[in-house]
């Protein structure tokens, strides 16, 4: 599987990495599985890193991912790079993004994850103002220096991503960009280029909804699926599997970004996934006729990057 060098890191990553939402359960069946087995982790995992995966994309509220991750490749650890979030109470009696609830999480995912160092802390989508105060970027800042974590990454979009990107804290940017979601395109993945960030694509795909005919009842993907219906690419005349190809391959196609975050439970579904990514960019004329549909329908209606 292709390696792009992930900013001015020492890591090489693959350009498709595993998202650990899914296996958690997270957002329910519409969006993969009520949750996995180790079992079934290790066999999916297993497979992947067979195949040259070297990134396992996870969070601390991703429900009990970070334990089956641990539970089912903690043995291979030195077969990829880990990265992680924090910011959420998940468990703790404490608000949101507390310095101590950001300590406190950090120990607990090195508990789960069955490592002494994760290689990419995220903050988990915080507001610019947060950012601003500077406490939660020094709690980071303080597990680099005990070597509990080795580089630091914000999550996020919009302005507070913008800031996130020239404040000149952080190794890494993970925001949203795919063809239902481009103004990452423009607003931040240049600046973290010229920065020397890397860049991580989550929602890669946009969750694939337009698979669905009628509005799907998880609301996390009614923006998404309001928007590909005002989009109708051509491409969304393919089958499944080759329009899914054609947006993975678009995100992958932007400049600047490096790996692609994809979650599933489906160790079959993993390996049509890295098929697809293995066909590399799209062909520029397909490329920019995706920028320019967007381009055309975004603007008039004031679309933003979502989480």
């Amino acid at each position: 599987m292709e390696k792009r060098r992930y900013g001015n890191t020492d890591m090489d990553v693959s350009v498709l990495g595993f998202g650990g939402g899914e296996i958690g359960g997270l957002g329910g069946p519409e969006r993969g599985s009520p949750g996995a087995t180790v079992e079934q982790v290790g066999k999916l995992l297993g497979i992947a890193l067979d195949s040259g995966l070297n990134v396992i994309d996870t969070a601390e509220c991703y429900n009990n991912s970070e334990e089956l991750i641990g539970s089912a490749v903690s043995h291979r650890r030195q077969e990829y790079y880990l990265f992680t979030k924090c910011g959420h109470s998940s468990g703790f009696d404490l608000p949101h993004w507390d310095p101590k609830l950001l300590e406190l999480s950090i120990d607990r995912s090195l508990r789960r994850l069955r490592t002494d160092y994760i290689d990419l802390l995220h903050l988990h989508t915080c507001s610019e103002e947060l950012l601003r105060s500077g406490e939660v970027i020094e709690v980071l800042q303080r597990a680099k220096a005990k070597g509990k974590i080795r580089y630091m990454g914000y999550s996020g979009d919009q302005d507070a991503a913008l800031y996130a990107v020239k404040c000149g804290a952080f190794d890494s940017l993970m925001t949203s960009v795919n063809v239902a979601d481009q103004e990452a395109v423009q607003l931040t993945i240049p600046e973290a280029l010229k920065r020397g960030l890397g860049v991580t694509a989550k929602r890669p795909i946009a969750n694939a909804v337009w698979k669905f005919a009628n509005q799907p009842d998880n609301p996390y993907l009614h923006a998404y699926w309001e928007r590909m219906r005002q989009l109708n690419y051509d491409f969304l005349e393919a089958d499944e599997q080759e329009s899914i190809g054609a947006a993975l391959r678009f995100t992958l196609s932007v400049p600047g970004v490096h790996t692609a975050i994809v979650g599933t439970v489906n160790p079959a579904r993993w390996a049509v996934n890295a098929a697809l990514a293995s066909r590399g960019d799209l062909p520029e004329n397909q490329f920019q006729s995706i920028r320019s549909k967007w381009e055309e329908t975004a603007v008039g209606a004031g679309w933003r990057g979502l989480e």
